[in-house]
């Protein structure tokens, strides 16, 4: 009877948790139907860069918690990154932007500020949280850790991981004994 590594089925049920993350992400609702969604699955060399630039903006900004998600980030299998086009518009006129109309909007140049590029379209911003919401029910469901961060689609913006994204957020998963994204102790 052969025997499979129970460690090797965990790094291979994450990895397949992340494919249909990105599924959740993709079929999630979306404002008017327009898709602008963008999703990618980072690891190894890859996350390790995150990590290193997560630890370079810590110095740069003088703020730990940076490197301490770096840290969470290296003890990850994979991190599955959400992003979204908010630069483009969706047509209401609502202002939510801070402009009167979606023309004004459109023409207004769109600016990268410290971690993201603005201004966003209020309804492309709710398309990511619905995505990013349907990806971590996926994992959930599945019983794989994880949590969404901020820092790793700050990280994943400087290093151009998903170019046509205005803004990105980082989901990293893993499959310990302990949810190691829920840690007090390391706070």
């Amino acid at each position: 009877m052969p025997i499979i590594d129970g460690q090797e089925q965990e790094r291979q049920g994450v990895m397949e948790t992340a494919n249909l993350m990105v599924v959740s992400a993709r079929t999630a609702p979306k404002s008017g139907g327009v898709d602008d969604i963008l999703t990618a699955v980072v690891y190894g060399a890859e996350a390790e860069a995150l990590a290193t630039d997560m630890e370079k903006i810590a110095v740069e900004r003088n703020i730990e918690r940076w490197s301490q998600q770096a840290k969470e980030v290296r003890g990850s299998d994979v991190i599955v990154l959400i992003g979204v086009r908010g630069t483009k518009r969706y047509i209401t006129n609502c202002g939510a932007c801070g402009y009167k109309s979606c023309d004004e909007f459109d023409k207004v140049e769109k600016k990268l500020g410290q971690d993201f590029q603005g201004p966003t379209c209020i309804f492309k911003a709710l398309d990511l949280g619905i995505a990013v919401c349907s990806a971590v029910k996926t994992a959930s469901i599945l019983n794989v850790d994880n949590r969404i961060f901020y820092r790793i689609g700050a990280a994943a913006r400087r290093l151009n991981y998903m170019p046509e994204a205005s803004i990105i957020m980082g989901i990293p998963l893993s499959a310990k004994g302990k949810n190691p994204y829920f840690d007090r102790a390391s706070r």
